[in-house]
């Protein structure tokens, strides 16, 4: 028998689909889920909706016999035939099913398209390009559990983050097909960091594709010649033949890095029609998906209000989340903190600006800690919020941060001479509490009069006092 896919579905085929079911209980049952009398010819339409009516009530298939005499349909026994007959059968039903269903969606679309129901139509053309028959059992837990562990570590991730500190944190990396977010409030550096993302993994040899919802493309790409050539971004226009050598010469041996700039209101489907039309004029698969950010999108699957954050981040987070999987790409993208978090020294979900719905479709989520001085100093926290590869949730990281160059990087844990953290916190703590906390402990010192032969030593410690005040008031305008 030919493995030949059948693109003509007439009534002779469609004769011997229903005979080889009737012959084999078990391909009736696998193709049950997808089998629909509707899309049968008229002369066998009755036949198929007995046989499936028949196995409702009475749990079992009837005889070619009862089925002709009920219907006239006269199908025939095939006999005894072999196994990679009926894998021809499965194969074949399900593609026959899938273009029925197509047809009928079209057909039925007509009607749709002139009263304007555009929506309806997406969802039954959508609902029957995925019909399939469910082949993939899952996992056999116990069956082969080095080959099952291997399989995750060689196919689903451990791809670096660039920062050693978070790596630790997630347990080697972010992994393929699961979304992470880097929260934060205006200003705080979500896209700084999706472009240290970027610039890390393409150094590693991977396919980068940099979309931005919000900043132009060419402020992302000198963002960018910064942090990959070590100019300061106020130095690129005076150096812009040293930023053209080095950029080509670092392009040579990284992967592809594409900016790409599209305008808010856009859905998961736009960004999947991009992806499609990118791979195919390159040639190149992306390995890695930035987005910035995710609060500007809206959903594909349904028209909701924008004003109704809670709903459209929830269907837009789960419709990004699937195209993470389909793409099987590592998938980062930020979000937006609201006002409440603006002075906090750790986050919770109550911070996100939409609800939970982001922290719970998201496999990943960070919370960024930052002012104008930690940056100045060079550094920045994040807090995890949300992390399903450890039990990390709540510790916190630290990271460098290269003013000039604005490259993150990760912090040298030798240098004691800015100690951010509590001590015995694992990193919990934060620059603004510590910073209070020497504060509190000075002020709580009993201050002598100086001219009455103070040591130059508390002189020296009440100039820090007063200077370390006017830093916290700074902090707490920013």
């Amino acid at each position: 028998m030919s493995t030949r896919q059948n693109t003509d579905y007439g009534y002779e085929i469609q004769k011997v689909y229903l005979e080889m079911m009737m012959s084999d209980a078990e391909s009736f049952v696998r193709c049950q889920a997808v089998f629909d009398p509707d899309a049968f010819d008229r002369r066998l339409h009755d036949g198929a909706k007995f046989l499936t009516e028949y196995v409702t009530e009475h749990n079992a298939l009837p005889t070619f016999d009862m089925l002709n005499a009920a219907t006239k349909a006269e199908l025939k026994d095939p006999g005894v035939l072999q196994e990679n007959h009926y894998d021809w059968l499965l194969a074949e039903f399900e593609t026959f099913s899938r273009h029925k269903a197509l047809e009928a969606a079209i057909l039925k679309s007509a009607d749709l398209l002139e009263k304007g129901d555009y929506g309806s139509c997406e969802d039954l053309v959508k609902k029957a390009v995925q019909i399939g028959l469910q082949k993939d059992l899952g996992t056999d837990y116990f069956a082969d559990p080095r080959k099952r562990l291997e399989s995750i570590k060689d196919t689903n991730g451990q791809v670096s983050t660039g920062w050693a500190a978070m790596d630790k944190k997630l347990f080697g990396g972010f992994n393929r097909g699961e979304l992470n977010i880097f929260a934060g409030g205006s200003g705080a550096g979500k896209s700084l960091f999706l472009a240290n993302i970027g610039v890390n993994m393409a150094e590693k040899g991977m396919n980068v594709l940099y979309l931005t919802l919000e900043l132009a493309e060419s402020l992302v790409s000198m963002r960018i010649d910064s942090m990959l050539t070590g100019i300061s971004t106020r130095d690129i226009f005076k150096q812009i033949e040293d930023v053209e050598l080095k950029v080509k010469m670092i392009g040579k041996k990284s992967g592809a890095l594409q900016v790409k700039y599209m305008p808010s209101g856009k859905t998961a489907n736009d960004i999947r029609s991009y992806i499609k039309e990118y791979e195919i004029k390159t040639g190149k698969k992306v390995d890695v998906l930035l987005i910035d950010y995710l609060d500007l999108l809206m959903p594909a699957s349904m028209k909701v209000s924008a004003e109704n954050l809670f709903i459209k981040d929830k269907y837009v987070s789960e419709e990004l989340r699937n195209l993470a999987m389909e793409l099987q790409c590592v998938f980062v993208t930020a979000a937006q903190l609201n006002r409440g978090a603006v002075e906090e020294i750790e986050f919770d979900h109550s911070h996100i600006s939409g609800g939970l719905s982001k922290i719970q479709t998201a496999d990943n989520v960070f919370g960024i800690f930052t002012s104008r001085a930690m940056r100045e100093r060079g550094r920045y926290q994040l807090q995890l919020m949300k992390t399903r590869n450890s039990s990390g949730v709540g510790q916190k990281i630290d990271l460098g941060f290269d003013v000039d160059t604005l490259r993150i990087i990760d912090c040298d844990e030798d240098d004691g001479s800015e100690n951010y953290s509590s001590a015995g916190t694992g990193g919990a703590g934060s620059i603004v509490a510590s910073l209070k906390r020497s504060n509190e402990a000075q002020e709580n010192t009993p201050r002598q009069d100086p001219t009455a032969g103070a040591p130059a030593g508390k002189i020296r410690a009440e100039t820090d006092s007063t200077k370390l005040r006017g830093f916290l008031n700074n902090l707490g305008d920013e």
